[in-house]
């Protein structure tokens, strides 16, 4: 795929550069590639189109940028970046196109690992029933756990991260690392959430984990005014957009390097979650970030609802397994 629309772009720029840094004959390269000397010199003093002009800075664009986000935005997001931050109005068929052509792709997830199953304390209902819309922030939150790990030579270390988010916005309300997987990091990332948010009443939303299932945790649920609810046993899906935070931080920060310092492993996932709150431009709001939509509709006497988008995988997915 070219950025150009002349048909032998490339033999005439390959001819261009080897005369010019390798002295070749032009007579004799045209000869090679069955190209006429006319064609190729109507080529070379040829007035460039306005379209390809803006082709090839869109090209550099989408390089810089590549390169400044660690490679971590597809065509639909770096349109999002293109249009927030530079004022224009590409389309993402454009952009993809050019995409495609300078081999800029972003990083692709690594299929989730499955784990064994456990017979949990005390239950709640799937009162969520992946209802995942909400109508206004600390309507509606989820929560989960999961691991990193980091390497001290052949040793392997892990680091924990709990978090809950808010279905309205998206935004991480609250987050807590730690060495050990345990009921004091739930505790304490739900006692951070609450100390930001003291009149905060959600739906309250987990997977049936130890920690969330414990006496202790649902009396603090209780205690707040929240109605609890779990996912259904061998349902990730019922908790879809902490699984899908857990996709987006792990293949755009964590597999993309190996961490051998636990310091150095804490301050990426930190500086991850201030990105996704604060820098990243989501199409769904409007190519507005997550604390952006936040702040404004906290302000709000009557907040922007944002559904989100039918996904026809999803529906698929959700008649193949009702039941």
């Amino acid at each position: 795929m070219r950025l150009s629309r002349v048909r032998l772009e490339a033999e005439y720029s390959a001819i261009q550069y080897y005369h010019a840094e390798k002295g070749w004959s032009i007579c004799w390269m045209c000869l090679m590639l069955g190209i006429s000397k006319a064609a190729y010199y109507k080529w070379l003093h040829r007035t460039m189109p306005q379209a390809e002009k803006e082709n090839l800075l869109l090209a550099e664009l989408i390089q810089e940028y590549d390169e400044q986000y660690n490679h971590i935005l597809g065509y639909r997001r770096m349109t999002i970046w293109i249009n927030r931050l530079n004022g224009t109005c590409y389309s993402r068929n454009r952009i993809h196109r050019i995409m495609q052509a300078t081999g800029v792709r972003s990083v692709i997830r690594k299929q989730p690992k499955k784990y064994k199953k456990s017979t949990p304390e005390r239950t709640a209902e799937n009162i969520l029933n992946r209802d995942f819309n909400a109508s206004r922030p600390n309507e509606k939150w989820v929560t989960d756990v999961t691991e990193f790990k980091w390497y001290e030579g052949p040793v392997c270390h892990k680091l924990y991260l709990s978090v809950i988010l808010d279905l309205y916005d998206r935004s991480v309300v609250s987050f807590v690392l730690s060495r050990r997987n345990d009921n004091r990091l739930v505790f304490q990332t739900f006692d951070k959430a609450i100390a930001s948010n003291p009149d905060a009443k959600p739906i309250f939303h987990s997977d049936r984990g130890f920690q969330y299932t414990s006496p202790c945790f649902q009396s603090k649920v209780q205690k707040q005014g929240m109605n609890q609810s779990m996912s259904r046993v061998a349902h990730c899906i019922d908790n879809g957009p902490t699984e899908g935070f857990w996709g987006i931080i792990k293949s755009e920060m964590y597999y993309l390097e190996t961490f051998k310092d636990q310091n150095a492993l804490k301050s990426a996932i930190e500086k991850y979650i201030h990105f996704d709150n604060h820098e990243r431009f989501q199409e769904r709001f409007g190519a507005k970030t997550p604390m952006e939509v936040r702040m404004t509709a906290l302000t709000s006497d009557k907040p922007a609802l944002y559904p989100i988008p039918e996904n026809k995988r999803i529906q698929r997915y959700k008649a193949k397994f009702a039941a």
